[in-house]
């Protein structure tokens, strides 16, 4: 989430770094999974940390270029996937031939992400309106096949009816003035598409400005929400992270470490809620389950390393503005078999 970085070693810190490494606490000869590669910060430190193996996962093209470099230094050591963290199971399959000892999962868009305007993430910068975290889908390529086939933002604010677009806002963003946003939307895009990042921030501004003021001189940019909104709809990346939990409950060893930092109130609430669940500190299961199954179900598979989430300290937030809203939750896997929901085929 928060480093930046063109060549191997030049990344900042991740955010929580050093509480993100006292939950993994690497060991020698284990193997950890970077769900979230992004510019290599977590994988370089687990790595210098112990002798052990990291698998760093990562679905943007420009993250997974720049973290095969940066194997070069950790030969035999750091492997790097192409890919979604949901995936990790499909993607480790064949690969690693034991349970994992860790994973860290570091949630959201990264830094590198926002700062680049043609990723189209950011309202700061006017650049293409995409936020496809694959990157951009580009015809002609050889590999068009392996492209993201969801839509990109433009796609999204240019086809969706506006009651459909409301719900994203006011679901993803938690945007109240959601319908004023959608409206408009649809009524900016009569005239002509909605293609640069520039113009929604602006529309975004006005439909949210028109209201009730809200916060002081430290408020937020009224596009914040929305551009949030339309960020995790086209990268369902709610919908990832619960694919990611239940891919590292399966994944895990006992005794194996999970470490999730989380940067908005939808992702940690969804972080903790599964922890929670999953380490017996919430109800759980059903009667009408068969009494095998509803036993497996009441086997804790986390315990809590924790309670609550872990903050950044005052000096971090001074260094690095976006780290105030990081949330770090971490458990221990324990030996009962995994709780994962039977999913339709």
């Amino acid at each position: 989430m928060t480093e930046r970085s063109d060549m191997p070693g030049g990344a900042h810190k991740p955010v929580l770094l050093a509480e993100v490494l006292e939950a993994l606490a690497p060991r020698d000869g284990a193997i950890y999974v970077d769900g979230t590669f992004g510019a290599g910060g977590y994988s370089r430190a687990i790595l210098e940390a112990a002798d052990c193996t990291v698998w760093g996962i990562d679905r943007d093209r420009q993250a997974v270029r720049r973290g095969r470099r940066l194997a070069e230094r950790y030969p035999g050591r750091l492997h790097i996937l192409e890919g979604r963290f949901g995936e990790m199971e499909s993607l480790l399959n064949g690969r690693v031939t034991q349970p994992v000892d860790g994973i860290a999962l570091d949630l959201g868009v990264s830094s590198m992400q926002l700062d680049e305007p043609e990723r189209g993430f950011s309202f700061r910068f006017d650049g293409p309106l995409d936020m496809r975290m694959e990157g951009p889908h580009i015809e002609g390529r050889a590999d068009a096949e392996a492209q993201d086939t969801r839509p990109s933002a433009a796609e999204v604010v240019n086809s969706l009816p506006e009651a459909e677009l409301a719900d994203i806002i006011y679901r993803f963003g938690e945007e109240r003035r959601s319908r004023q946003v959608a409206r408009a939307i649809v009524e900016a895009r009569r005239d002509k598409a909605i293609t640069r990042t520039g113009e929604l921030a602006e529309l975004v501004r006005g439909a949210v400005a028109s209201g009730p003021r809200r916060g002081g001189a430290k408020a937020i940019d009224p596009a914040t929400r929305t551009f949030q909104a339309l960020r995790i709809y086209v990268n369902d990346e709610l919908g990832e992270l619960e694919r990611g939990l239940e891919a590292a409950e399966a994944l895990l060893a006992p005794g194996g470490r999970l470490a999730v930092v989380s940067f908005h109130s939808l992702e940690d609430r969804q972080v903790k809620h599964f922890l929670r669940e999953r380490s017996g500190k919430t109800a759980g299961g059903s009667r009408h389950l068969p009494p095998a199954q509803a036993d497996a179900r009441s086997q804790p598979t986390f315990r809590l390393l924790f309670r609550g989430s872990r903050r950044a300290g005052e000096a971090e937030c001074r260094d690095n503005p976006r780290a105030r809203s990081a949330h770090l939750r971490a458990a221990e896997r324990s030996a009962a078999p995994a709780q994962r929901e039977a999913r339709p085929s």
